[in-house]
């Protein structure tokens, strides 16, 4: 069966996006797989990818490297409503700016909706 290893993110700095997931979330980086273009972090799940601008060239997605906009969704969940309302601030703290607050989807999730430092879109949820 098929699973999902890795989500990447295209960072204009990989140290500071992917030590922003690891202050907030306490992510682990995978030091086996750093490079100057690349940061791994290990979500107990799956892993969390962070490729400098670089890699659009070394991937051949150079026309396709126009940043603006929002090209995807994170999705992060937590154990608990409790654990909503702790990483919110400490988001915020670590530089996220938040967009909504947190609140009871009407699927019956508990999250909250923020931008990362670089303007990337990502959720805090707990699913009740």
């Amino acid at each position: 069966m098929a699973h999902l290893s890795y989500v990447n993110v295209f960072a204009k700095d990989v140290v500071a996006l992917s030590g922003f997931y690891q202050r907030v979330f306490g992510f682990p980086e995978i030091e086996s797989i750093r490079s100057p273009i690349f940061r791994g972090l290990d979500t107990g799940q799956s892993s969390l990818g962070f490729n400098a601008l670089d890699a659009y060239e070394l991937l051949q997605l150079s026309e396709f490297s126009d940043t603006r906009g929002v090209k995807f969704l994170l999705n992060i969940d937590v154990d608990s409503k409790d654990e909503v309302d702790r990483r919110v601030p400490l988001a915020v703290e670590a530089g996220a700016t938040l967009i909504k607050p947190p609140y009871v989807t009407y699927y019956n999730w508990y999250q909250s909706v923020l931008l990362d430092p670089e303007g990337n879109v990502f959720r805090i949820n707990f699913m009740m």
